[in-house]
This record gives structure tokens, C-alpha cells and sequence, in this order.
């Protein structure tokens, strides 16, 4: 009689995982697909919470005499744990219950003697172990002190007479430990075995273990009871793991491995050392064992058919977890095949192609920051790793080189060829030549939103920050690790910016590759997507690799590092250094053929697309030199005594930078040098408009603003410059004019602000500082307590805020638009890559966000996603104030 509690696996086709087990649910699907699985039954949670309750026997009794007889008679019998969730874990599975020493000789029949007491000594032990709580080494014990005697090397090696002194030892084993003889009846190990499982998986030990892997405190399980598929006995007998596609590439290939005379876990735990399953594959190992293909020729294909039948039926690349009886192909489970990230995606891709998922589906499949592995070089997963250092992983990637403790230095060693890593205390602007000459940066203080750690995403360079392990001596000019060791000037040392580590030496790399896959996952992505994606590009170089990204536009050109040019920065400390505006406006007027020549290019590579630039943001103390020397090549350069130069570097230092002397407020006290930058602009857009069909449309971009007064200020000079470049020109040109959005303020007077402005960009790194008061190169150093403690859930710079600084977001953005519904909204700020941040920005009715030109097709991906989501959740803050 069946009742809920109990359904045959053949009798259903798509059980419900939350009854009947995750495991259940993958039999029952591949038995109606009709793959040759095993006849059993699956028990449901209700059942096993029964047995939790009054054991099995006062459930079962009845009904087990049919069950078993519906399975065939002298069959074998597995009883295995199904949790909800496979990762959930859960007790070892029980196989061969049945064997007694009355069915022995019918056992001895169809596998040998060698066999039949093999699986009966196995029975012993594990059912010892499981349901009386035996000592599994004290049954080990039993077979070494066997294989000692015999002078053989294995288990695998006794002789027969050996084998029978094992299972007369172990049954007197089991009696003088367990109190009992060994049961001699298979209904009653069944019920006995039942009680085992259920009672271990409701363990202390047990529950601890699942919660860590995410489980629920009430997680329960069923049971599946199975047929025994017999992997030793006559013919061809084993178990064995086959994959269909390649773990690091995701290119189909049939690999695997497979154990003659095995049971199931032999062959998946490694205990002998396992046959391959191709010929082609023993020969290029050049392995002595047969492959389970010369073994039986047609298991190969048959394989690659259960595999087809399985992707499409259920969905994914899974493994085939098989036994072969006597030369038949038997399935015990599919187990999903393990990939790296570049995998992933080819799989996804495929399995579109094959009509087993949808396109949603696999834009769903594939988390977006795995594609860093695709875009960036990685270490070998293979390769040892020499750890000596520990920081945060700021921009992904691997790259060795030399140690190297100077921007000149590492410019010097590019240009000899080799690679550098840059390593500093911290980075500021005037290290920005450097950067672009090494290989990897390595800091030890800084967060996720440090300079080092903004500009390294942004050229696509490896970069571990906050690497407080690590000691700097500059005297000696060597890195010295918390064990000692140090690494001096010239050493070579790899940083790993995906893992946030630094070693020793270079380990061996896997080079990036952005295949079809990628491509046509991308081509997907950009099809479903509706927020745009543009990149943070500061040179005409940022802005090629953004195009090859496929990007929407540059969301982010932030001008000042246009100025750290070689030939440039002397003009433009010139500049502030000048005494007198006619001074400052003689290098603006050098300045200006520079600026324009670059925006020129930057406008040329973009064709038409948008451009937002934003006017000069840093406090100008950035510009000057800070070393005692750099400060004397100036003053010679300049004419002028070095005690000028430090004066004048002291008058402009501030106590607080990040709040003082810069953005707008640099444009409304100083307005040439906006002036010089507005003129920049438009002349590079008239240059342009007059070569190229695709005509240029500025958006020029106000930072740091608070007020709407500022707006006006210098909207007003703006709009004079572009009315003069027009009539000296004779062009017509269009430009949009906005506002970063960096300060609460600003967030809370958007009505104000949008009435004069385009479009609002939130610059979300200087958003969340002042929001929490955080400065983002020091928050590296408390945060990882911060969050292993639970005080934040997240970095608030890694991951927008979407409590605090999402909700000045949102009132920002719905204040704004109630004054100026066209109003256009982006971010470009580092959250702009988060794919967290972008659905927060996809829900709140945003335009675009704006990233590093390397994290572009990440963003992409996850603006994909967003979209999909979006279509199931809508909840955001809300706006109380509005």
C-alpha cells in the first residue's frame, strides 16, 4: 500500500525537493527521462520525521514486507540521506543491506566468493558504525593485520581464505561491541539502518554543520531506499564519475574516471587509485590500467547519451555518477559539474544552444563578478601559492614583476621591458605616471575606494590595498613580512588582486580570454538590459578600452588626471603657483591647446556617443611635488627659489582636503581655470562635429556642489564660453550641463539643483563618506571588524548603502524629478560596478551607471539581471521628506 509518505521513483516525474529530498527529485526526473536508474522507493520528510518521533518499525512494519518484495527477490539494498539541499550535507549512505549469512550463498553465485565476502565485511562495518556507533578503525584494523600476514600490498590482493577469516572476524567484532549478534534478517538492518540516519542527521554535530552551509534550524530529510546496483562481481563490474565538459574551459570533452570491482563511494573517495574512461586518455597518461572504454566499448557513448538526456531534461552540465553490473550501465545520480567562472559561461551558452535553458535563464546562471576571471590574468588554481601577505582585493587580476618603491623606477623598468609592481605606503595623483608604467600595485594602508585602488580598476591593473602585514622600510628600501622574511628592491613578487594576496616568487598564470561565449553571453545581456552602462575613462587610452567593452558612453572623465602628464604637470603647477590672474591665465593659455587636443581624441574614439566631464575636482596642493627634491627640480624649472615653492605648497595644504578648497568651489574662486576647461570642451566639439557624422553633445559636470547659487555661477560663465567658441567658430553646437552629486546637502536641495541642470551624476564614493563620516583610505583599516562583527553588513564602499546613502539617492532623485521631469539620472561612482548597487539604481528609475572601463562587462551583466529581477521586486525605500 503507498501512501503520501512513500512514492516509488518510477511512479512520479518532478517530486517537490523540500519533501522529498533534492536527491529524490534528480532520480525521479531521470527515471521518466528514461535513464537506467535503479528501482527504489523515495521517503518523504514526513515519514523520516515518524521515525524521529517512534522509530521505524512502528511505521514500517506493514508495509515493508511489500515494498521489498516489489523490488525482486535476494536484491540488495542502499538506503541513502536526501536533504532539501544537496550542500546541506547529511550521513553517509548505508549499502548492501541484505546480506545474511543465509543469502550468502545466492551472493556467492552472482558476484564470487572474493566478492560476496568483500560486500559482506563492508555491510558490517558501516552498519556497525552507523547504527551502534562502532569504530570504523577498529574494522580497518582488521583487514591491515590480514594484508600484513598475507605479504600483499592491498585489501584488493588477499586471498579468498583471507577474505572469509575478515567477515568471521568482523561479526565477532560487531557482537562483542554491539552486545548482539549481527542481524540476520534484511527487514530488520533496513529498519535498524533508517533509524541510524534519521537519528544522526537530527545530531547536535549535525545540525551545527548544515546551519554553517545555510540550512534552516528545522531542516529535515528523506530517505531513498534502492535496488544495489552491484559494482564488483562477474564480468564487467565498477563505479565510476564521468564529465562531459572541461572544468576550466566549459568546452564539451568526456573525462572522468572509473574503478573495476568498486562500490560507488570507492570510486568517488580515491581509496585505489582509479582507470580513466577513454582509451585516447590512458594512452595520453600513459596509464598500465584498461580505460572502462576497452573494458566495454560502448560505455562511452552510452555515457555521452545519458549526459545529453540529462542537460536537457534537467537543465545544467551535470556528471554522471554511474556503476557497472556484469557490463550494464547503471545511474545512481547526476552531481553538477564543477567549473571556473570561464567555464560557466561557455556551459550557460550551450546549454541555450541546445534548447535545455532559455537566454533569461542564462543570464541569470552566471554571477557577474565571475567574469573577472575572463577578463583579467589569474593564477594557476593548480599552482602553489607562497602567501606573505594579506590586504583587500582592489582591483582583480594577477601580476608579477619586481619590487619597485618609485613611480620613475617603475617607468624606468618599463621602459627596459620589465614589469614592475608599484609598492607605496599610499598612492596620491602625482603616482599616476607610475601606475601606468607597472604591472600591479601593491599598497599598505587604503580601502576599497583608496586612490590606488579607484585608479587601478580604472587601468585595468592588479592592485591589493590595505596590506597591514606588510612593513615598509623605506631606509632599507625592502618589504618585510610579519614572519620576517623581506623583499628588497629588484625581488620578485606576484599580487593577487582577485584574493586581496600578496606571494612570494611568480607562480604560473592562466592568460585571459574573452571568447564567443563571452561575447554572445554579452550580446544577450545588452539585448534584456535597460539601464545603460558607461565607463569612468579619463584618457584617449581609457576611453579605447571602454569602446572595446561595448559601453553606452563615458559616464565619468575626470580632467585632472590629464594634467599628470609629463609634459603637462610643470604648466599646470605653473598655474598654481601663479601670483597674479594674468600669471594663472598665461599657463591656462598653454594649458588649453593640451586639454583640447585630448578631448578632441576622447571625442573621436567615443563617435557620437555620450561624454560626461567633469571640470577640475582636487584641491591643488595634489599638483605640487612633495619629496625636498622634486621640490628643487621645480624651482629650477620655474626659475624661482625653492623656498617659494614651499611657502606656497604650505599656504595651499588644508587641514581637510576632502572637504575644503576643491570642486566647484575651485571654479567659483579661481573661475579662469573653468573657463579654460569649458573652452576646451567646446572647441574640441566644434573640431569634431566638422570631421565626423556623429555629432558631439558635452555634458559638462559641476562637482562637489551644495548649493544652487554655485550652479548658477557657473552655468552662467559656461554658457558665455560656449556662446564665444560658437560665433568664433561659426558652429552650432549642444551641450548638457550637470551636477555631481557628492554632498547630502545636494541630495536633499535637488529641487533646487535641478532646475538648472541636465542631468545628476552621484559620485557615491563621496556620498558615503560623508554620509557615515568614513574616510574611505583610512575605513580599510576597522573595517574587515566592522563587518566580520556584523556593525555593517557590508563595506559601504564596496556595496551601496542602500538604507542610508540609497535613500538620498532615491530623495534626491525623486525631489529632482518633480522639478524637472527629464531630468537624467547616472552614478559613477565605484558602486557603479557593484551588481547590488546597479539593481538598487535599475529599481530607483536611474538612466546609466558609470564604472571602470574593465568592470564594464560585469556591469553589463548584472544590469541584465537587474532588469529580470526587477520584474519580481520592486520594493525600495521610501521617500518620507518628499
Amino acid at each position: 500500500m503507498m501512501t503520501a509518505d512513500f512514492i516509488r521513483i518510477h511512479d512520479v516525474i518532478d517530486p517537490d525537493a523540500a519533501t522529498y529530498g533534492a536527491r529524490g527529485v534528480r532520480l525521479a526526473r531521470m527515471a521518466a527521462l528514461g535513464l537506467p536508474v535503479p528501482r527504489g522507493l523515495l521517503l518523504a520528510r514526513s515519514f523520516c520525521d515518524k521515525i524521529a518521533r517512534d522509530g521505524a518499525a512502528a511505521h514500517f512494519a506493514t508495509e515493508l514486507d511489500d515494498i521489498l518484495a516489489g523490488l525482486g527477490d535476494e536484491v540488495l539494498l542502499s538506503l541513502r540521506a536526501a536533504p532539501e539541499k544537496g550542500e546541506w550535507g547529511g550521513p553517509e549512505a548505508l549499502l548492501n543491506i541484505g546480506i545474511t549469512n543465509e543469502r550468502l550463498p545466492a551472493l556467492i553465485e552472482r558476484v564470487g566468493e572474493a566478492g560476496a565476502y568483500t560486500l559482506y565485511f563492508r555491510l558490517i562495518e558501516g552498519y556497525g558504525a552507523a547504527v551502534e556507533g562502532l569504530d570504523p578503525d577498529d574494522f580497518e584494523t582488521l583487514v591491515a593485520d590480514q594484508v600484513k600476514y598475507h605479504a600483499v600490498k592491498s585489501e584488493g590482493d588477499l586471498p579468498l581464505e583471507a577474505h572469509k577469516t575478515l567477515v568471521e572476524e568482523a561479526l565477532a567484532l560487531y557482537a562483542d561491541e554491539a552486545g548482539d549478534p549481527f542481524p540476520q534478517s534484511q527487514r530488520e538492518q533496513l529498519i535498524h539502518a533508517m533509524d541510524a540516519l534519521v537519528r544522526s542527521w537530527n545530531g547536535v554535530s549535525a545540525r551545527i554543520l548544515r546551519q554553517s552551509y545555510g540550512a534552516p534550524e528545522d531542516a529535515g530529510l528523506a530517505l531513498i531506499v534502492q535496488r544495489m546496483a552491484l559494482g564488483v562481481g562477474q564480468g564487467v563490474c565498477g563505479a565510476g564519475l564521468a564529465h562531459m565538459v572541461d572544468e576550466r574551459s566549459g568546452a564539451p570533452g568526456l573525462s572522468g574516471r572509473f574503478l573495476p570491482q568498486a562500490q560507488g563511494y570507492d570510486a568517488l573517495m580515491g581509496l585505489r587509485t582509479p582507470h580513466l574512461i577513454t582509451a585516447a586518455a590512458r594512452e595520453s597518461a600513459r596509464q598500465s590500467g584498461l580505460s572502462l572504454e576497452e573494458l566495454l566499448p560502448d560505455a562511452p557513448r552510452a555515457l555521452e547519451a545519458h549526459y545529453a538526456t540529462i542537460s536537457h531534461g534537467l537543465g545544467d552540465a551535470y556528471g554522471v555518477e554511474f556503476t557497472v553490473e556484469n557490463g550494464a550501465l547503471w545511474v545512481l545520480d547526476a552531481v553538477l559539474s564543477p567549473r571556473s567562472a570561464r567555464a560557466t559561461v561557455r556551459i550557460a551558452t550551450d546549454l541555450v544552444r541546445i534548447g535545455a535553458i532559455t537566454r533569461e535563464q542564462a543570464l541569470l546562471r552566471v554571477e557577474p563578478r565571475a567574469l573577472i576571471e575572463n577578463l583579467h590574468r589569474q593564477i594557476d588554481p593548480s599552482a602553489p601559492r607562497d602567501v606573505c601577505g594579506h590586504g583587500l582585493p582592489a582591483s582583480p587580476g594577477a601580476a608579477t614583476g619586481r619590487v619597485t618603491f618609485s613611480p620613475e623606477e617603475a617607468i624606468q623598468l618599463d621602459a627596459q621591458g620589465e614589469a614592475a609592481i608599484l609598492v607605496r605606503i599610499e598612492t596620491s595623483p602625482e603616482d599616476i605616471r607610475g601606475m601606468h608604467s607597472a604591472s600591479g600595485v601593491l599598497t599598505v594602508r587604503g580601502g576599497m575606494t583608496s586612490h590606488a585602488a579607484v585608479i587601478a580598476r580604472g587601468l585595468g591593473l592588479p592592485c591589493v590595498v590595505g596590506a597591514g602585514d606588510l612593513r615598509l622600510d623605506q631606509k632599507a628600501r625592502a618589504i618585510v613580512t610579519q614572519d620576517g622574511r623581506s623583499f628588497s628592491e629588484g625581488a620578485i613578487i606576484t599580487v593577487d588582486g582577485t584574493r586581496g594576496e600578496v606571494l612570494a616568487g611568480a607562480p604560473d598564470m592562466i592568460a585571459p580570454e574573452l571568447d564567443g561565449a563571452f561575447e554572445l553571453l554579452m550580446s544577450w545581456a545588452d539585448q534584456v538590459r535597460e539601464i545603460g552602462v558607461r565607463a569612468n575613462a579619463d584618457t584617449p587610452q581609457d576611453a579605447r578600452v571602454a569602446r572595446g567593452f561595448a559601453v553606452d558612453g563615458i559616464g565619468l572623465c575626470r580632467t585632472e588626471h590629464m594634467f599628470f602628464h609629463e609634459d603637462r604637470i610643470n604648466t599646470m603647477r605653473e598655474m598654481i603657483l601663479a601670483d597674479t590672474v594674468g600669471d594663472r591665465r598665461s599657463a591656462l593659455d598653454r594649458l588649453l591647446p593640451m586639454q583640447r587636443d585630448d578631448f578632441v581624441e576622447l571625442f573621436s574614439i567615443m563617435r557620437g556617443l555620450p561624454v560626461t566631464i567633469r571640470l577640475l575636482d582636487p584641491p591643488l596642493h595634489e599638483f605640487l611635488p612633495h619629496g625636498r627634491d622634486e621640490m628643487h627640480d621645480l624651482a629650477e624649472a620655474m626659475d624661482v627659489p625653492v623656498t617659494t615653492i614651499i611657502e606656497r605648497a604650505k599656504s595651499l595644504s588644508e587641514f581637510n582636503p576632502m572637504l575644503g578648497k576643491r570642486g566647484v568651489r575651485l571654479g567659483i574662486t579661481m573661475p579662469e581655470i573653468y573657463d579654460m576647461q569649458a573652452r576646451a570642451i567646446f572647441e574640441a566639439a566644434a573640431i569634431v562635429n566638422t570631421r565626423n557624422l556623429e555629432q558631439v553633445e558635452p555634458e559638462i559636470m559641476i562637482p562637489l556642489v551644495s548649493a544652487a547659487r554655485e550652479v548658477d555661477v557657473v552655468k552662467a560663465r559656461v554658457d558665455e564660453i560656449a556662446a564665444q567658441v560658437m560665433a568664433e567658430r561659426e558652429v552650432r553646437l549642444t551641450y548638457r550641463l550637470g551636477i555631481m552629486v557628492e554632498t547630502p546637502r545636494a541630495a536633499l536641495r535637488a529641487r533646487d539643483l535641478a532646475e538648472g541642470s541636465h542631468f545628476f551624476s552621484f559620485g557615491t564614493n563621496d556620498l558615503t563618506q560623508m554620509t557615515y563620516g568614513l574616510s574611505r583610505d583610512d575605513a580599510g583599516r576597522f573595517m574587515r571588524d566592522y563587518v566580520n562583527q556584523g556593525v555593517f553588513a557590508e563595506d559601504p564602499f564596496h556595496s551601496l548603502d542602500v538604507e542610508g546613502v540609497g535613500e538620498l539617492l532615491l530623495i534626491a532623485a525623486r525631489r529632482g524629478r518633480q522639478i524637472n521631469p527629464d531630468l537624467m539620472l547616472g552614478l559613477c561612482g565605484e558602486h557603479g560596478g557593484d551588481p547590488n548597487s546597479i539593481h538598487f539604481c535599475k529599481l530607483a528609475g536611474f538612466d546609466y551607471v558609470s564604472c571602470s572601463p574593465y568592470r564594464a562587462p560585469i556591469a553589463r551583466l548584472a544590469a541584465a539581471q537587474a532588469t529580470l529581477l526587477s520584474r519580481e521586486h520592486t520594493d525600495l525605500p521610501q521617500d518620507d521628506g518628499a
